[in-house]
């Protein structure tokens, strides 16, 4: 499920719908104040709870990175790790 936590991405889906990812969404991950980081801690034990493969969006630093590491998510994407590619450009980086 993209974009958990926001807008039409209701808790009761989670439990109607075939699903075996979430991923944390972006403004979770910019805004990691207290408030952010319990937020983002309880998603991802939720999501290990429930044995669903956890991705966190959007991270762009390593104290971002490191968070989530810490509580468990092993995959990421964002800026940090390089900015969107093209399939093309993706193809060339992959030869």
């Amino acid at each position: 499920m993209d974009d958990f936590g926001t807008c039409y991405s209701s808790l009761s889906y989670l439990k109607h719908l075939p699903i075996n990812t979430l991923k944390i969404d972006k403004s979770f991950i910019d805004d990691l104040d207290e408030v952010g980081k319990v937020l983002v801690e309880t998603i991802i034990q939720m999501g290990k709870k429930l044995n669903f493969d956890l991705t966190a969006e959007g991270i762009e630093n390593e104290e971002q990175l490191q968070f989530v590491t810490e509580q468990g998510c092993h995959i990421g994407q964002g800026y940090l790790f390089d900015k969107p590619l093209s399939p093309e450009e993706m193809s060339r980086l992959l030869n």
